[in-house]
């Protein structure tokens, strides 16, 4: 299973995560985020080994402005959060990876994703909110049924110590990897790695148990 700690500004705490070897890290370019990351440190990022996926995370941004910070920052994967349609989403797609996130509440039309099913590489299924995630709230994770394409997807919206646990009980074959975020902080994108060892941990061993 793959890990991703989002919401990440703080350049000391960015490398103490990345000493963790999350594989994806996110950095969110939305202003009226908590956790916008206004000047990304470049330095500090060019310390990060490349087995580590420096994410940037926007929200109804322009495809310029994208591609600027993509080759900026040498970003591996972006993740389009916003309202951006499948046409939008292919502007990226080969030239890093591509993450769609949606939110998810019991209204939500898993039929809707299939017009992104060759625009993207990956979904992220967050909690359905107004502020486009960082709500640290969950879903009920039993939607996911609900899902019938076999692009793999990443589950975030309030993870915490307390419920990663119940991850093992999500059986979804394209279940792919989770999105570490507010629960594991003490201050908005500042991480807390204590916390977050144990939830590598945990997540190390129920990954071990699902496929044993």
């Amino acid at each position: 299973m793959k890990i991703k700690v989002c919401g990440l500004k703080e350049p000391e705490n960015i490398l103490a995560v990345a000493g963790l070897n999350p594989d994806y890290v996110g950095f969110i370019r939305y202003a009226k985020s908590q956790r916008f990351s206004e000047e990304l440190p470049a330095d500090i990022l060019k310390q990060l080994t490349p087995d580590i996926i420096k994410t940037g995370v926007f929200v109804n941004e322009s495809i310029d402005a994208i591609n600027s910070l993509i080759k900026q920052y040498e970003l591996g994967a972006v993740q389009l959060h916003g309202d951006e349609t499948p046409k939008f989403c292919s502007e990226f797609k080969g030239k890093v990876e591509v993450l769609k996130a949606f939110g998810v509440d019991e209204n939500f039309d898993f039929e809707a994703l299939n017009d992104y099913a060759h625009s993207v590489d990956y979904f992220l299924f967050d909690t359905k909110t107004a502020a486009h995630g960082g709500s640290g709230k969950s879903f009920n994770w039993a939607l996911l049924d609900n899902y019938r394409l076999d692009i793999p997807f990443f589950l975030s919206g309030g993870l915490s110590l307390e419920n990663l646990e119940e991850i093992k009980n999500i059986k979804h074959p394209a279940f792919y990897g989770v999105d570490l975020n507010s629960r594991f902080e003490t201050a908005p994108g500042l991480k807390d790695i204590d916390k977050l060892k144990q939830a590598f941990a945990m997540l190390h061993t129920t990954t071990n148990e699902i496929r044993s």
